[in-house]
């Protein structure tokens, strides 16, 4: 997945989705990415499972967003999200505690 553009990372996504790590979670989450990896995802988490859709979804619970690039990064290892939360990279509107358990849903890397 370390070589997998933005796109192609959303599109499996659901795959590497860890359904017992989600246990009580319902949740719609905007992924907006910007810059020229940049587009609108969808996530929807319920009933321990996970899809993705390309575009906006109405009411979402959590938004993300995070220039297209720096999202790859985290998401590959390169970059700790954390750390570009505190660095102003990575942006969480909506409900903070489920952006704190993000990561842990999904086995990436």
């Amino acid at each position: 997945m370390a070589d997998a553009t933005v796109k192609q990372m959303m599109e499996t996504l659901d795959k590497a989705f860890l359904p017992e790590k989600a246990t009580g979670i319902d949740a719609v989450i905007l992924f907006r990415l910007t810059g020229t990896e940049g587009g609108e995802y969808s996530i929807t988490i319920k009933d321990a499972k996970c899809s993705v859709a390309q575009g906006a979804a109405p009411n979402p619970k959590m938004t993300l967003t995070a220039d297209g690039t720096d999202f790859r990064n985290i998401m590959t290892g390169k970059m700790d999200p954390m750390m570009a939360f505190m660095q102003g990279k990575l942006k969480v509107t909506g409900d903070i505690n489920l952006g704190m358990r993000l990561t842990s849903l999904f086995k990436i890397k």
